[in-house]
């Protein structure tokens, strides 16, 4: 590689990972292909047009980019309605806006996938006090901790569910700062039949990182509704900030009226020429996804390699853009995202340092270099500085400038003398 001096030994042992993944690239591929036709399907049948992504202003009535952009969404994840916004400020604020839209004083809601992502748990009561939490709401809260494999016992699930009878069940696809496995569709199917089959509750899933890395969503699954941050996934590296909420339409319109005021709901909302970037970027997303997916897989299959332990492997089925490898010491972790910020676009020439992060309880280095501020669909490494020592990478806006990161991680490895 002409351009980046790395040492051989990462040369030659990435040669070895290119070919172990190579099956695994052929099956993101095809996943990939089928979503772009679907999201292309969207696009045709809502008749976008040039003028969809004039910006309006003021109070945005009458937007047609706006009312195309939520059809879009809700026919890709095939869901009877949505809402697209470039206010949403980023996922948890999304994910807030749900919890607040539906929930109501008094009412339960039940987490079965554990502990949930730290940012959320400050909106849910579980950090702090008086800030207008749900707690604070009156809002109950309750858990069903994962099972021994790490994945939700449906068991467990049953039992909380008949006994509370909550008006909500939350689901975390992805994995957070935990090294369990990601959710399938399927699985998070499997959830919300059991809940169904018992009483009304709400099921909602923090969709976020894992929108287009299988063919269907959870709302094809019998999710009532999900959330997602659109500089993760679903923005496909092009949208500039936002976030969507799909799902039943009486439920999103409840999450329309905490977005805005009872009364004005999605009718209001100016995009102030945002259009066409959430347009483009949903448009990008499935080929963006594949080409985080397959820098996943590489990074897997590269540490392997050098006989780290990473989550999942190389040649496990994927559900989310997550890859973890366990570094085992804070030094290693350092030189990962050192390594991975030199192979940055943005701020290649800046050093990640641990810092105390809002929202979390320990210090946090992170890695990225975006076009996009805290883009996560951008590749990018952190976690934070407490065991196991591992890192959780995401994201590649193409496969060949994340795999020459993930290599240049490696290669700063080597140099440093970590492995």
């Amino acid at each position: 590689m002409s351009f980046f001096n790395i040492n051989e030994r990462v040369l030659s042992l990435s040669e070895k990972a290119l070919e172990k993944a190579k099956q695994r690239f052929a099956e993101i591929d095809e996943t990939a292909e089928y979503n772009q036709q679907k999201v292309l399907a969207a696009f045709i049948e809502n008749k976008v047009a040039q003028a969809d992504f004039d910006g309006s202003t003021g109070y945005g009535y009458g937007d047609r980019g706006r009312e195309k952009l939520d059809a879009i969404y809700a026919r890709a994840f095939g869901a009877q309605d949505a809402i697209v916004r470039h206010s949403f400020t980023c996922g948890t604020h999304t994910l807030g806006i749900a919890l607040y839209g539906i929930l109501r004083p008094g009412d339960t809601m039940l987490c079965v996938t554990g502990t949930p992502y730290d940012t959320i748990q400050p909106v849910i009561g579980i950090k702090g006090s008086g800030m207008g939490s749900l707690k604070d709401l009156g809002i109950k809260y309750e858990q069903v901790d994962l099972g021994a494999d790490g994945l939700p016992d449906i068991e467990a699930i049953a039992k909380r569910v008949k006994e509370l009878k909550p008006r909500m069940v939350y689901i975390q696809r992805s994995r957070g700062y935990s090294l369990r496995p990601s959710l399938s569709v399927e699985r998070i199917g499997e959830i919300a039949d059991t809940v169904h089959n018992i009483c009304d509750a709400v099921v909602m899933v923090d969709n976020c990182y894992g929108e287009f890395v299988q063919k269907t969503e959870p709302t094809q699954a019998g999710a009532d509704i999900i959330a997602g941050s659109l500089i993760k996934n679903a923005g496909g590296a092009v949208a500039r900030t936002g976030g969507y909420i799909a799902g039943r339409k009486d439920l999103v319109e409840l999450c329309s009226y905490r977005a805005t005021v009872p009364g004005l709901g999605k009718e209001v909302g100016c995009t102030l020429g945002e259009n066409r970037n959430m347009f483009m970027g949903v448009f990008n997303a499935p080929s963006v996804v594949a080409s985080a997916l397959k820098t996943a897989v590489f990074a897997a299959s590269l540490f392997e390699q050098f006989g780290f332990e990473v989550t999942p492997r190389s040649d496990e089925d994927r559900y989310d853009i997550i890859q973890a490898i366990k570094l085992v010491n804070a030094q290693r972790l350092c030189a990962f995202c050192k390594g991975i910020q030199s192979g940055a676009p943005v701020d290649s020439f800046a050093v990640p340092e641990p810092w105390d992060m809002p929202g979390y309880d320990s210090k946090v280095i992170m890695a990225a270099g975006a076009f996009v501020l805290g883009s996560s669909i951008e590749l990018s490494a952190d976690a934070p500085l407490r065991e196991p020592f591992a890192v959780w990478m995401q994201g590649g806006i193409n496969f060949p400038s994340g795999k020459t990161a993930v290599m240049l991680a490696a290669d700063c490895l080597c140099r440093e003398g970590l492995i």
